[in-house]
């Protein structure tokens, strides 16, 4: 869980940071800071589910084998 806490805080300084530099605008900054990972999560959990439906192969049947013995 710390790895998880101390990645969100990273995320939030970088969409900050990057805001910052290209608009000048603190408030901008700190929008975009809470804003964004909102939209990724939710842009996320729709991600997982096509790619459930859409993007990972299908497990194929077992086939049998037969065997010989001697």
């Amino acid at each position: 869980m710390k790895k998880t806490f101390t990645f969100a805080i990273v995320h939030f300084f970088v969409a900050f940071s990057v805001t910052w530099i290209i608009t000048g605008s603190f408030v901008l900054g700190g929008l975009v800071a809470l804003i964004e990972p909102s939209v990724n999560t939710v842009a996320y959990f729709f991600h997982e589910k096509a790619w459930q439906k859409f993007g990972s192969e299908k497990p194929k049947p077992e086939q049998k084998q037969a065997t010989l013995s001697i």
